[in-house]
């Protein structure tokens, strides 16, 4: 396989749906990163695991409907030109 430009998004979007399936409940609360363990006081700057958690939320919510158009797309180009 080439290191092509269409590798490339593919990688970035096989990375996206990967963050965008994590499941709060049965995943990330196992590994002590469930939705309460991001909670920091007032004034206080959050921390790298704060803002992963931050990150996948905002992932799983803001990338769910394009991550279907896209990932059509993906599907449609792979089987017109293998």
């Amino acid at each position: 396989m080439a290191f092509t430009l269409y590798a490339l998004i593919q990688t970035a979007i096989l990375f996206t749906n990967a963050i965008a399936v994590l499941h709060e409940e049965r995943f990330l609360s196992k590994i002590g990163w469930g939705a309460e363990q991001g909670i920091g006081g007032f004034g206080d700057e959050p921390g790298i695991k704060a803002q992963l958690l931050n990150l996948i939320r905002s992932v799983r919510t803001v990338m769910r409907v394009p991550l279907i158009a896209v990932n059509s797309v993906c599907i449609v180009l792979l089987l017109l030109f293998g």
